[in-house]
């Protein structure tokens, strides 16, 4: 059996260890017990997958917290809606409510006209009495705008949050349902979406086309900002 080389060239060696006992006189080398992977609980399905070779959501997500559903998908398992089958129900339920507003404002047009006939005309092109007709054309036009406002209140609100669905919402096959899943929607979510979406889109310029617009980009619900205040998603009814 060839003799190793030595260890220390020029030195005194030290006397080699029997075989198989501990290097040069020291303790037997046993190194650290292993115990395994650390246990980081179960499996997690749900939109963040697993970390390749652990379990559990990824780091920095809260503790405790339910996973997010898959892309698409409602907290409760529902595909959501997709853009064009919620305009497409937008579409009929305003043609619905706009056809009860031109009646409306059709009916109220001679009331509104009916003191034309006090403004006059002096010799030199000025317009004098105009003040009963302005008080009158306002007074009913103004009025009509309420009662407009409080028949899509009826349609949006009312007759809508005990089922989730609009005529529109019915032909599309669409619900309206909370975030939350295994609640149900109240007069006051309903409510909450009719305010957002109508009386703030009719006193600020552009805001119902960028509250329309919103679900396009939104994640991972797809909710249009009256959504988000009412904390409500729309889902496609499957058969």
């Amino acid at each position: 059996m060839t003799e190793p080389a030595p260890r220390y060239p020029g030195r005194p060696q030290p006397p080699a260890p029997p075989y198989g006992g501990p290097p040069y006189g020291g303790p037997p080398y046993a190194g650290p017990p292993y115990a395994g992977p650390p246990y980081l609980g179960p499996p997690q399905t749900g939109y963040h997958a697993p970390l390749p070779g652990r379990y559990g959501p990824p780091p920095g997500y809260p503790p405790g917290y339910p996973m997010l559903p898959p892309p698409g998908l409602a907290p409760g398992g529902q595909p959501l809606a997709s853009f064009g089958d919620r305009l497409l129900a937008r579409l009929i339920d305003g043609g619905i409510v706009g056809v009860v507003a031109i009646a409306l404002f059709v009916a109220a047009y001679p009331i509104a006209f009916a003191r034309l006939d006090t403004v006059q005309v002096d010799d030199n092109g000025q317009i004098t009495n105009l003040g009963p007709f302005l008080a009158t054309f306002l007074l009913v036009y103004f009025g009509a705008i309420v009662l407009v406002l409080l028949g899509t209140y009826l349609y949006e609100v009312e007759l809508m949050h005990r089922t989730g669905q609009t005529v529109g919402k019915r032909v599309m096959k669409l619900r309206i349902i909370p975030v939350e899943p295994g609640r149900q929607l109240t007069r006051g979510a309903a409510a909450k979406r009719w305010a957002t979406y109508q009386l703030l889109g009719t006193v600020v310029p552009l805001f119902s086309w960028l509250d329309g617009l919103w679900q396009l980009w939104d994640k991972p619900y797809q909710q249009c900002l009256h959504d988000k205040a009412a904390s409500t998603v729309v889902v496609k009814l499957t058969p």
